[in-house]
């Protein structure tokens, strides 16, 4: 249920940065959500088998990373969030949450 908000989250945050200039703060805001909920998603990508999600989930998380920024032209970083929105759109479709099987009861 956390990957799913954080998802939304960061496809909510991603949003404004395509179509307005954005602050530091708010990059700074936008690369700590992103980055995290990359790094989520790419953790359930992982449990769920499905490595190449992992991978680029954590290829996004290291180009929002907020610790060592990395810097883009304005077209290079809208282009970025669009394929970042498209691609946490699609991890909604592709990447569901195994559901965890139920604990065994001792009671007889």
């Amino acid at each position: 249920m956390l990957t799913k908000i954080m998802k939304w989250v960061s496809i909510a945050v991603l949003l404004p940065a395509v179509y307005w200039q954005s602050t530091a703060g708010y990059q700074l805001a936008l690369q700590l959500v992103v980055s995290a909920g990359a790094l989520l998603v790419a953790w359930q990508g992982y449990r769920s088998e499905k490595q190449i999600w992992a991978i680029g989930f954590v290829a996004i998380a290291v180009l929002f990373n907020p610790f060592q920024p990395l810097t883009f032209s304005r077209e290079m970083f809208l282009w970025l969030n669009v394929i970042s929105i498209a691609t946490f759109l699609a991890s909604l479709i592709v990447l569901k949450a195994k559901p965890r099987p139920a604990m065994p009861s001792i009671a007889m």
